[in-house]
């Protein structure tokens, strides 16, 4: 699929979601069961169901403006799963320290066995940096 220019992400949740499940279903593998993390732009019943159709696990961290009353609040605050939204955002730092690499934001390579090893050397310097 061709990403529509200037189209908001959560407008694409919906095909997005559909062709995800036909590549799975095309390569063999099964999603069940698999975790959907998304931010706070996509709390919505709408999506909740949708991700819930492909029997998939929303956690979607939840959008609380508007929403007055503390029994709505704490059931959402309780039913969202903190701890598997916090591996989004180790995953998410990491595509940020990479974009940081200019050999990687832009990518100048032709072939990929050369994208991919400055991808190795930037992560080996990401990963030096924690050690030193």
């Amino acid at each position: 699929m061709i990403s529509p220019v200037n189209v908001h992400d959560t407008g694409l949740l919906p095909a997005g979601i559909e062709e995800l499940m036909d590549f799975a279903d095309l390569i063999g593998m099964d999603l069940r069961e698999s975790f959907v993390t998304l931010d706070s732009g996509f709390d919505s019943m709408a999506n909740d169901d949708r991700i819930r159709f492909h029997e998939l696990i929303p956690v979607i961290k939840p959008n609380l403006r508007g929403t007055k009353n503390q029994n709505t609040i704490n059931d959402r605050l309780d039913a969202f799963d903190e701890k598997t939204y916090k591996e989004r955002y180790r995953v998410e730092r990491t595509f940020a320290w990479e974009d940081s690499y200019r050999k990687l934001a832009l990518r100048y390579e032709i072939l990929e066995e050369t994208h991919l090893g400055f991808k190795y050397l930037a992560d080996s310097l990401m990963n030096l940096k924690e050690y030193v």
